[in-house]
């Protein structure tokens, strides 16, 4: 069985591990958001596909979720020292091994792809990651200013998602989120392929904007969505009114949708009427709103979607391939 999965960070890899316990014969390729991408210290940093990276390499820190484990942060209590900035993102000692790796790849000219083929090859990945695209794009969002006083008080301004998402914990207005470099990036080698030939397309609780969204906004990627020939599964990240994990609903929010499950089904939009989905996993709890989906074109089931362990982790993913089953018939 040929899986591809569209993921983001944290949520995107927490269901990798359930998918691979699901299916451990499948042959699995992650198409990983790269709009998250940053430049810190000189150093390029790509937080998606470092989670997604260190998650199924088995490095990743267990407690933060993000990060390696056994970290130490040396480098940044001696940055801070001498009063660099930012000081609001930091990055451990481990972690900072990779950024050196891959910057310096950059800097010598290979693609991303090619950076991430060799940094996953010391961390012997059983998927292969793709990343979105190998030109520069980098999410965006416009707020109110948030160091706005006097005459600038009332003025906006565009910071990078890091800065809305890790210093001000998206609790500042958000007015719109622009993907900087998106139209003009193509998808990087293999990608459209994945989407083509495989058996079973996900899309996993990940952020439905800032994450799957950025994704789907490369051009091309949403139209090879459109044409595949193999049922789209998508996975709410909502149950109730809030998100699985992060702050969904705040960017849900900026584009004018309600944080539920319901809702972010119909942002998506069915496949019959030019979205992405043919079918749409649900919380157990949410399923009041299954009809609402339904009447959408879009084939939905309600269980348990809380990503608690490895084991019911694994069971969405057994779930969202037997719903793909039902969709194909």
């Amino acid at each position: 069985m040929r899986l591809t999965v569209l993921a983001g960070g944290i949520g995107g890899s927490t269901f990798l591990q359930g998918l691979l316990k699901a299916r451990p014969d499948a042959e699995i390729t992650v198409v990983g958001n790269t709009a998250d991408d940053i430049t810190l210290f000189g150093l390029r940093v790509c937080p998606d596909l470092d989670t997604v990276m260190y998650t199924l390499g088995g490095g990743i820190s267990q407690e933060r979720k993000w990060g390696r484990e056994d970290e130490t942060w040396v480098i940044k209590e001696e940055l801070a020292e001498y009063g660099v900035e930012p000081t609001w993102f930091g990055l451990g000692d481990r972690d900072i091994a990779t950024h050196l790796v891959r910057t310096q790849m950059l800097d010598a000219g290979y693609t991303l792809s090619a950076v991430t083929e060799a940094l996953c090859t010391r961390w012997k990945l059983p998927v292969r990651l793709l990343p979105m695209s190998d030109d520069r794009i980098e999410t965006h969002v416009v707020v109110d200013d948030p160091d706005g006083a006097g005459s600038r008080a009332g003025r906006r301004k565009a910071i990078h998602f890091q800065e809305y998402w890790v210093r001000h914990h998206a609790e500042i207005t958000a007015h719109q989120i622009v993907a900087v470099g998106a139209d003009k990036a193509k998808p990087a080698p293999g990608v459209l392929e994945a989407i083509a030939d495989c058996d079973v397309l996900i899309l996993p609780p990940s952020n439905p904007v800032v994450s799957i969204g950025t994704i789907l906004g490369v051009p091309g990627v949403r139209e090879a969505v459109q044409k595949t020939a193999a049922p789209v599964i998508g996975l709410s990240p909502i149950i109730g009114t809030g998100p699985v994990r992060g702050m969904a609903d705040k960017v849900l929010a900026t584009v004018g949708v309600a944080s539920t499950a319901s809702a972010v089904a119909r942002y998506y939009g069915s496949r019959s009427s030019g979205g992405v989905l043919d079918g749409w996993l649900i919380d157990s709890s949410d399923a009041i709103q299954a009809d609402s989906i339904a009447g959408a074109g879009i084939h939905v089931q309600a269980v348990p979607l809380w990503m608690t362990d490895e084991s019911t982790t694994a069971a969405m993913a057994d779930a969202a391939l037997t719903l793909a089953e039902a969709v194909r018939r």
